[in-house]
């Protein structure tokens, strides 16, 4: 079989981002602001569709969403680092151990990859192989803001500039689509089939990383892949794994055998 036999894919712990989603519940009117975001920015068609008072909130709202590091440099939370060792554990108790181990650059990963080291100490042993095609989408200049309804309003162009192309095709300044991401990760694929036939590889990666993989190893459209980014998104932590039937020879292909297992 020209493919690998087992393909894991295992999203980073709960970072420091994920976390602020949680902080922004308890900002003092951010509900007002969400809400009256969303009522201008539905009929918005010009660049000054910002009122005064959106503006002025979402300035206010931005200081408060600031994080210390960028999104190259963010960590994982305690919890994060918890979900990912006992994330390991469970897997220690599969039959199976990878043959190589892919990771994302970004802090947060490599952390995962760490704490799941600690559950799983037979991973300690695998080749790691430290790959950029599974970053995480680039965001650009909207990871100053840490926020996307606050990014629009004061980058208003831009906001109808997404409304015009969608969110799959949408491209932040100085970052990618998410077009741009299921490239990368099909070559990332290429070189799995290349190099790992018929063996087992881990990757540990992002969200948006596994979409892009299960859209190209499932021949999804843009709409397949919006529908299950809006409606089934990957948890943190979360275990995908694919397995391919050898005795197909070259008609093999992987298939999914799970999505998103929560092993913590």
């Amino acid at each position: 079989m020209k493919w690998p036999t087992t393909l894991i894919f295992i999203r980073h712990g709960e970072s420091a981002f994920n976390a602020l989603r949680e902080k922004k519940k308890h900002i003092e009117n951010y509900d007002e602001f969400r809400d009256l975001f969303t009522k201008e920015f539905s009929i918005a068609t010009t660049p000054n569709w910002p009122s005064e008072k959106l503006t002025q909130m979402a300035n206010e709202i931005w200081e408060e969403c600031r994080l210390d590091e960028n999104d190259y440099n963010t960590p994982l939370t305690e919890m994060g680092r918890e979900q990912a060792r006992i994330t390991g554990e469970q897997l220690a108790k599969q039959s199976y151990i990878p043959d190589v181990v892919f990771v994302s650059p970004y802090v947060r990963t490599r952390q995962t990859l760490e704490e799941l080291q600690k559950g799983w100490p037979a991973l300690r042993n695998v080749r790691i192989v430290s790959e950029e095609r599974i970053r995480e989408q680039e965001h650009g200049l909207s990871t100053l803001y840490n926020d996307r309804s606050v990014y629009f309003t004061l980058n208003p162009l831009q906001g109808l500039l997404y409304k015009l192309e969608g969110d799959y095709g949408y491209r932040y300044p100085n970052g990618e689509n998410k077009a741009d991401v299921r490239d990368r990760v099909r070559s990332f694929l290429s070189t799995t089939i290349r190099e790992y036939s018929e063996k087992t590889v881990l990757s540990v990666s992002h969200h948006l990383t596994l979409l892009s993989l299960r859209s190209n190893l499932e021949r999804w459209d843009r709409e397949q892949f919006m529908k299950v980014d809006y409606e089934d998104f990957p948890i943190n932590c979360g275990v995908t794994v694919y397995k391919g039937d050898p005795r197909k020879g070259q008609d093999g292909k992987l298939m999914l055998d799970s999505y998103n297992q929560k092993l913590y």
